[in-house]
């Protein structure tokens, strides 16, 4: 019984800590979205030289998501404008 009652535990704290992460990762989606669309309309000739080298550091850093990521993330960004539209 009591090997069952910790078990009940772990499973619980697990579950928890499983949201943490799920809600977390729709954070990072949102934050990820917002940047891709802000670099994608970017135009590179009116930046200044520090905030264009920002960007390219950014976009490049996009660029090595897997494409589902960006996907997901572009998806929530766009969500988000619809519902505030």
């Amino acid at each position: 019984m009591p090997n069952t009652i910790l078990k009940g535990r772990e499973v619980s704290m697990l579950r928890e800590e499983m949201e943490i992460l799920m809600n977390e990762r729709q954070c990072l989606l949102d934050a990820t979205g917002a940047a891709a669309m802000f670099v994608a309309k970017l135009d590179s000739t009116v930046l200044p030289e520090s905030a264009c080298q920002a960007a390219k550091i950014l976009s490049s850093s996009l660029n090595n998501l897997p494409e589902e990521t960006l996907r997901d993330a572009l998806e929530r960004v766009k969500l988000v404008s619809a519902v505030r539209a």
